[in-house]
């Protein structure tokens, strides 16, 4: 009789059962180095830390010989390759463990140097930074070397881009895990990049089809949601980019009425921008600003 294909809920009790072990994992290996090392070096290299307690984890499992991790030996599913027929090569667990671990690190470390950096620069001069080498300076001034090659223009579109490219990335797994729930294949992007997916070794699928249509009811309610939240991100964003436009409008409109004197001036002006107030607002702490400044100051804060 041939294996059939995993179906959704033997995958996810799978992830939920390995995502159990490995924080065990992460949770003893950061006791032992905080003992030995101490908070202030586990507080530097915690991150890393989490990173080698789950390559370790997969390297014991996956990539060992064994071709299931404990959360795929607890409900009978088995990784197997493009052709369904044997299991995957060690290149392609290999190249599984790289995506599945390595790559989400390095991208989250350096996507949020990137933006620190960019904001850091924006904002003014920083304060020196202690000497000392680790993963997390040599992100620091990977990004300080970048940014100090670029215009102050360019700063402020990479900054844009990264935030844009940070919300694309969670658009992209929430839309991963969507489609995962339609056709049940793949619930990690490691395994939809590397072709890996699961057979079951025993299990009845007297139910089988009852359960992909009610998960395939799921995912289409994730999609609708998803493209809804969509559409409210860019509506916001139209919006800002309109109060923008108009906040420059005004801006450059010229003050009507006479020239107040000396003591009127200093007292009608907007702290925010230091030129006399228009369209004077009122917060509830009794201080007044320009309409224009204080929503412009509330959405970029």
């Amino acid at each position: 009789m041939p294996l059939q294909p995993a179906n959704q809920p033997q995958i996810i009790r799978s992830t939920q059962k390995d995502d159990y072990y490995q924080n065990c994992l992460r949770n003893n290996a950061s006791e032992a180095f905080q003992t030995l090392a101490g908070s202030k070096k586990w507080l530097e290299w915690r991150r890393e830390i989490e990173l080698l307690s789950d390559l370790a984890y997969y390297c014991l499992t996956t990539f060992a010989g064994s071709f299931q991790t404990l959360g795929e030996e607890y409900v009978s599913i088995l990784q197997v390759d493009p052709t369904k027929r044997k299991v995957p090569s060690r290149a392609r667990r290999a190249a599984l463990i790289c995506l599945h671990v390595f790559v989400p690190y390095l991208l989250d470390r350096t996507l949020a140097r990137l933006e620190r950096e960019l904001q850091a620069e924006t904002a003014g001069p920083r304060a020196p930074q202690t000497r000392g080498w680790n993963l997390t300076s040599f992100f620091r001034e990977r990004a300080q070397w970048a940014v100090g090659r670029l215009a102050e223009t360019q700063r402020r579109t990479l900054l844009h881009a990264t935030y844009v490219l940070r919300q694309g990335i969670t658009f992209a797994h929430r839309l991963h895990v969507a489609l995962f729930y339609i056709n049940g294949a793949f619930y990690h992007l490691g395994k939809r990049v590397s072709d890996v997916c699961y057979l079951r070794v025993r299990g009845l699928p007297g139910d089988d089809r009852a359960v992909r249509t009610s998960y395939k009811l799921l995912g289409a309610v994730s999609v609708l949601q998803l493209a809804l939240t969509v559409a409210l991100q860019i509506n916001n964003f139209r919006q800002r980019q309109r109060a923008r436009q108009e906040w420059k409008q005004y801006r450059n409109l010229a003050s009507s009425g006479s020239s107040p004197d000396l003591l009127s001036a200093r007292t009608s002006r907007c702290v925010l921008c230091l030129e006399q107030r228009r369209h004077s607002t009122a917060t509830p702490c009794g201080h007044l600003f320009c309409w224009e400044c204080i929503t412009e100051w509330c959405n970029t804060k």
